[in-house]
């Protein structure tokens, strides 16, 4: 017991007051908004990671200080300002404290939310203390382990090096072990996880009993190998009788094609599968065809779908392959070469029989994707090979930050168009789009081609950026996106993690905000993209209003 009071002692006398004075500035300013509402068990982590990472900047900068041979006076004057500023921290992080329910509650009333009366500061505090702990008790070990190596290698070689190699050594077997043994262990663990849940029945296990359906008795593709996320894409589509009651007048039932990961052995062959059944069924029959990227677990958001199929009383024929087990924001860190792969196959495969027939007879062929699905649908494009027989138009919807396409022209804006709401060029190819629907460019005429990236300002997804460590990025200056705290401000290091945090909640938000879009934004975006016919603007939003219901 002597033993062990001792080492706490001792290392309770090690902390760095510098690196106690950052991480306490970085806890308060976590607390102020960023663009999702965070309860206190998540607004806890978030601090007590931030006043970690604060701290492990103040003592590498305290080290580096007495490295260089730097010291401040040992006087009353100094220890005074020391106190000062101690007490000082502690005023901001209470303050903070108490102010974090106005911030939270300034992301809340912009989404309609409910307004909260307190942000729990005291379990805010106690539960920060965890992450903050272990993390920081990581980094002292990380720290012991430079020291001894280096202790032992002075004796062969001069300090500096002995010092240079210690660091080299601890980073590679840090690596090492996190990216080789834990990271490839919890992947591994995911993978398993996700796979089995994939493979529970959806709303029904039974084989579906119409022969159109994907999985059915006289489907190429086997029930068993569709996953969960896909039997909800194939079975829960809106029949002809819903269709028909809700706009009015004759419908049919629309086509949908889903191939799984298990059901065919590689990425080639399972666009092959697609393209088979799809003829299977008569999907080229149909007046439109999409061709559609679900996000990481296979799964298609039914808004997205849905919509279309009511504008065009069930004359759409849809394909989805999936590529993956893991989430979204999964997938996105570890494998995006995954839906890349799957997105071109499927593209490729579907474009070349769709070109070899008539022109005035085949459907027209839209692309479509939602988050990690919108990103590898936009690279599944090779923009040369399509100019003589272009594909009619794309929705891409919440596309990650990853997305070239997108990237590209949000870059090329016009100025003075915010970076959450753009206006590429003179509007003929690509438009941008929100809750506000902008896609009526006064002047502007559509092209042979119409591609609409629908995003919202609030969508965490689209607007991370891992270079507000260290600097604001664009969205953050000047006129603020609807959906948007007014009291979000950037801070470096601080607005990285909580965007990294948003991420993570991305889809916890209210339908219409954050990564969930509504089905009045895409009914607008569908509009636009496919004109659909008998149309107008009273019967559009007695639409929407169905929807919603």
């Amino acid at each position: 017991m002597g033993r062990f009071t001792t080492w706490v002692e001792r290392w309770r006398g090690g902390l760095s007051l510098p690196g106690l004075l950052l991480g306490t500035l970085l806890f308060s300013l976590s607390l102020t908004p960023s663009l999702l509402p965070r309860s206190f068990v998540l607004q806890g982590i978030l601090s007590g990671c931030a006043f970690a990472v604060g701290y492990g900047i103040g003592a590498f900068l305290d080290w580096l200080w007495s490295y260089m041979g730097l010291k401040l006076p040992d006087n009353a004057l100094v220890r005074r300002m020391k106190w000062a500023a101690a007490v000082l921290c502690m005023l901001v992080a209470v303050v903070f404290l108490f102010r974090a329910a106005a911030w939270q509650n300034s992301i809340r009333q912009v989404m309609g939310m409910g307004l909260i009366e307190t942000a729990r500061p005291l379990r805010v505090a106690l539960v920060a203390i965890v992450p903050a702990g272990i993390l920081i008790i990581l980094g002292k070990l990380l720290a012991y382990a430079v020291r001894r190596i280096s202790h032992q290698l002075t004796k062969i070689v001069p300090p500096r090096v002995a010092f240079v190699a210690s660091v080299v050594a601890v980073t590679v077997l840090t690596g090492f072990l996190v990216n080789g043994v834990v990271l490839r262990n919890a992947l591994y663990a995911a993978d398993r996880f996700y796979a089995q849940l994939d493979a529970i029945a959806g709303p029904s296990g039974a084989t579906p009993a119409d022969p159109l359906s994907s999985g059915s008795a006289g489907s190429l593709v086997n029930w068993d190998t569709i996953g969960r996320d896909g039997r909800v894409y194939v079975e829960t589509g809106p029949t002809q009788e819903q269709i028909e009651a809700v706009i009015g007048r004759e419908a049919m039932d629309p086509l949908r094609t889903y191939v799984g990961v298990r059901s065919a052995g590689s990425v080639e062959e399972r666009a092959q599968l697609a393209l088979a059944e799809m003829k299977r069924v008569g999907a080229f029959d149909r007046s439109i065809l999409v061709l559609v990227m679900p996000v990481g677990t296979g799964w298609v958001d039914p808004a997205g779908i849905d919509t279309l199929e009511y504008l065009y009383a069930g004359d759409v024929a849809s394909v989805a392959v999936q590529y993956s087990y893991l989430t979204s924001w999964l997938s996105l860190v570890i494998e995006p070469e995954y839906g890349t792969d799957t997105a071109r196959a499927l593209f490729e495969t579907v474009y070349e029989y769709w070109t070899a027939l008539p022109r005035d007879s085949r459907p027209r062929l839209y692309l479509h994707g939602l988050s990690l699905g919108a990103l590898g649908s936009q690279a599944s494009i090779q923009l040369y090979d399509i100019l003589a027989d272009p594909f009619q138009g794309a929705l891409w919807v919440g596309p990650p930050f990853e997305s070239e396409t997108w990237k590209w022209a949000t870059a090329r804006r016009q100025a003075g168009t915010p970076q959450w709401l753009p206006r590429f060029g003179n509007g003929s190819s690509i438009r941008f789009t929100n809750q506000s629907n902008a896609l009526d460019i006064p002047g502007a005429t559509w092209g042979p081609v119409r591609i609409v990236f629908l995003q919202y300002a609030s969508d965490p997804i689209t607007f991370f950026e891992a270079s507000s460590f260290y600097r604001a990025p664009e969205w953050m200056t000047g006129e603020r996106g609807p959906d948007v705290s007014p009291d979000l401000v950037w801070q470096p290091v601080v607005t990285f993690l909580q965007l990294g945090l948003d991420m993570a909640l991305a889809v916890t938000s209210p339908v219409g905000y954050g990564h969930v879009y509504a089905p009045r934004d895409y009914i607008d975006a569908w509009v636009a993209v496919t004109d659909p016919p008998g149309w107008d603007t009273q019967s559009i939003e007695a639409l929407k209003a169905a929807l919603a219901e």
